[in-house]
């Protein structure tokens, strides 16, 4: 059976409209549907959203067999859900916060109750159409909670989720009241994906703060998977625009428009109604031009076109009204008999009129406050076959990041963008043609099939790196081997490393001696006279020794600084200096009394910076300094510099876990090796120790151990089974 990819969107790409009590159906232009229209056509492919009309009981079978043909699947909402998950909590709290307009934000518990109930009644649409081995895209913002809550019900189905908003700092994140729900579903998801770099950095940000999840460059684990964000700037059907300039219709709208303009330049902007896209602050920097430079009243005008929205709400109404006022304000100002400065019009064009709009405007201004991607420029920009026109860019859309030859302003700085527009009016043909071909280079490059190709191929190559770590898990096929490998072995050397591998962390060192259950596990393990233990740390050997000492074990210490053989004295590795530790504990001092928190651990051949305690982020930030502000220091002194679990470690480079165990295997043969650690110290072992051994790595992170296990505490549920099975077959 073919595996499917189900795309999933609030909207499905269809308009309904009724008609004489039948339902017609018509198939939407967005981009994103002309994107995606190459996936969800294909073979048993679907996509499943809400039709967009209240549709009876009685009558939906009908329209689910019409959509059907369209390999679509309706979800059909109630027009209270329609109110309160999609008009709530959509947009009057993710929306207004996810844009910055956080006064904007109304935090209504209903809306969070209707938002979960309607993400719930997604998830119940996909899981009857989800078999093994199929692929999930879920879109937007509406649906936050939607890949979590797939995740529950099939564990190992793919899963990409794309934003098609801003992703806001965490600081404006942690707002909302439902934020860790909000990313934990987000966490269902094995790729996440967002329009720039930015977004990327505030959702990894926000998820550092808000969960328990481990970060590392950009792939998060959390509960055992991994999960990678990563930006995907989204294009246009560059061909379709590129096109349209050479229609009939649309030669014949340019040359009517150009006949109505005359000689005059046109400076276009297309908006939907909406308090993010800057259009009050546009037509206060135009009021300013015409105030400041007289020269150019009756040489150029704005064309504003702005696409009705949700006006029954308050403040889109509110702010329809300050737009009608200014607009008005403007034109009986500084009209003339013959000049209108804005052509102002509320409403929606089809697509042809819009080409004819690009083809022809000198300027096309596009200055919102806060934007995901904003493709009215990338659809300028391909209208513009013959390399003329000016793009104004507000440095807050996501194609800012990508149309660096436009001229990008801050939207809030009224004087700037006045400036920019006679800038632009100005422009030599050269100098615009310079800028449009790059821009047009990047636009016909990265356009949408190239979007929805590099995300689909992203998701598999991240279903691949969960699959090469999965691999690893010490499953019970393996733990049953190792037992039966362990009851066979007449010789054993057990090497254990102690923080993270037979106890947990703890910001107080002090605080992570060994349990009695430990010590009980330490037991039953060197009682057998065919085991030799080896517990190789980090710690001091005054720690080990007053741990350890009375017990029948080996012990190494400070990475293998100081060894003790069982019933022998502690022996230093010959020829180790500690002369360099004062120049290097000199400026780990400054780092220390910068950063709360902190703590110079201070070994005899070693020393260790701590900051466990530091907060989220600041402590990151100092490790990276101290490294950089020592690494030459560290190779002019022979030493070796070794970042680790939330420490940085400086010492001889002599100084090896791996030498160490090496060390006392020598001259040795034993049957049974099995080595356990958490940490990037540890991998020293895992790679000196011959392929027969068993290597476990404590902890889900890439390792060059055979397997591994999860944390300590099975770390400790393995040693008594080892232990138990030699036990069983003694009696």
């Amino acid at each position: 059976m073919v595996n499917k990819t189900i795309i999933v969107s609030n909207r499905l790409p269809v308009k309904i409209v009724e008609n004489n009590g039948e339902y017609l159906l018509s198939p939407s232009e967005g981009g994103l549907a002309t994107g995606l229209g190459s996936v969800y056509k294909k073979g048993d492919n679907i996509w499943i959203g809400w039709p967009g009309i209240d549709v009876p009981e009685e009558r939906q079978q009908e329209v689910t067999d019409k959509l059907a043909e369209l390999n679509l699947i309706p979800v059909f909402l109630t027009p209270d859900e329609i109110n309160l998950y999609y008009e709530g909590f959509s947009n009057e709290v993710l929306w207004p916060v996810f844009h910055y307009m956080v006064t904007y934000a109304n935090y209504e518990q209903t809306y969070w109750d209707f938002y979960q109930t309607v993400n719930q009644k997604f998830k119940d649409t996909v899981n009857e159409h989800l078999r093994e081995g199929d692929t999930v895209w879920v879109h937007d913002y509406q649906l936050l909670l939607l890949p979590g809550l797939i995740r529950e019900v099939q564990s190992h189905v793919t899963i990409g989720f794309f934003q098609h908003i801003p992703f806001p700092s965490y600081e404006i994140f942690r707002l909302i009241p439902w934020r860790d729900e909000l990313v934990e579903g987000m966490f269902g998801a094995d790729l996440l994906g967002f329009h720039t770099f930015d977004d990327v950095r505030h959702f990894l940000s926000a998820a550092a703060r808000l969960t328990t999840a481990k970060i590392s460059d950009n792939v998060i684990t959390f509960r055992e998977r991994q999960i990678v964000v990563e930006s995907f700037p989204m294009g246009i059907d560059e061909v379709k625009f590129e096109s349209l300039v050479s229609d009939p219709a649309v030669v014949e709208q340019i040359a009517s428009l150009k006949e109505t303009m005359q000689e005059r330049k046109i400076v276009l902007t297309i908006d939907r109604l909406d308090y993010s896209k800057g259009i009050l602050q546009r037509l206060q920097a135009y009021e300013l031009l015409l105030q400041m430079h007289p020269e150019y009243i009756d040489h150029l005008s704005l064309y504003m076109i702005v696409v009705p929205s949700r006006d029954t709400v308050p403040q889109y109404k509110e702010l329809r009204d300050q737009i009608d006022q200014l607009v008005g304000n403007i034109n009986a100002t500084y009209r003339t008999l013959n000049w209108l400065p804005v052509h102002y019009f509320y409403r929606s064009f089809p697509i042809e009129f819009l080409s004819a709009l690009y083809a022809t405007a000198d300027i096309c201004l596009v200055t919102p406050m806060r934007d995901g991607m904003n493709l009215v420029s990338k659809e300028y920009v391909a209208s513009r076959t013959d390399n003329t026109g000016v793009l104004i860019l507000s440095e807050m859309a996501g194609a800012s990041k990508e149309l660096n030859d436009a001229l990008i302003v801050n939207p809030n700085n009224i004087g700037e963008v006045m400036r920019t527009i006679v800038q632009a009016f100005n422009m030599p043909v050269e100098e615009q043609a310079t800028r449009m071909s790059v821009m047009r280079g990047i636009v016909k490059k990265f356009d949408i099939h190239l979007w929805v190709k590099n995300f689909m191929d992203k998701l598999e190559e991240v279903k691949q790196l969960q699959e090469s770590l999965l691999t690893k898990f010490a499953v019970r096929v393996v733990r049953e081997q190792m037992a039966k490998d362990y009851v066979a072995a007449t010789e054993r050397y057990i090497f254990l490393d102690y923080d993270g591998t037979l106890v947990g962390f703890n910001g107080d060192l002090e605080k992570t001696a060994p349990d009695p259950e430990l010590y009980k596990i330490l037991e039953t393990l060197t009682a057998d006279p065919a085991n030799r233990v080896i517990i190789i740390s980090g710690r001091r050997n005054q720690t080990l020794e007053q741990w350890f000492g009375h017990m029948k074990l080996d012990l190494i210490a400070e990475h293998g600084a100081w060894q003790k053989r069982d019933q022998e004295e502690w022996k230093s590795l010959p020829l180790l200096t500690d002369q360099w530790k004062q120049d290097v504990k000199t400026v780990l001092d400054t780092y220390t009394d910068r950063t709360p928190g902190s703590f110079i651990e201070d070994k005899s051949y070693s020393l260790v910076w701590h900051y466990r305690k530091v907060e989220e982020g600041l402590g990151e930030l100092r490790a990276n300094e101290i490294i950089n502000h020592l690494k030459v220091t560290v190779a002019d002194k022979g030493l070796q510099m070794m970042p680790g679990n939330k420490v940085i470690e400086f010492k001889n480079i002599e100084v090896n876990k791996g030498k160490a165990a090496l060390s006392w295997l020598y001259g040795n043969d034993p049957d049974f090796i099995i080595a356990f650690g958490d940490d990037h110290t540890d991998e020293d072992i895992f790679k000196a120790l011959p392929p027969t051994a068993y290597t476990i790595k404590v902890g889900s992170n890439i390792s060059a151990a055979r397997n591994y296990l999860r944390n300590f505490m099975e770390v400790r549920e393995l040693l008594k089974i080892l232990s138990a099975s030699t036990a069983a077959q003694l009696k």
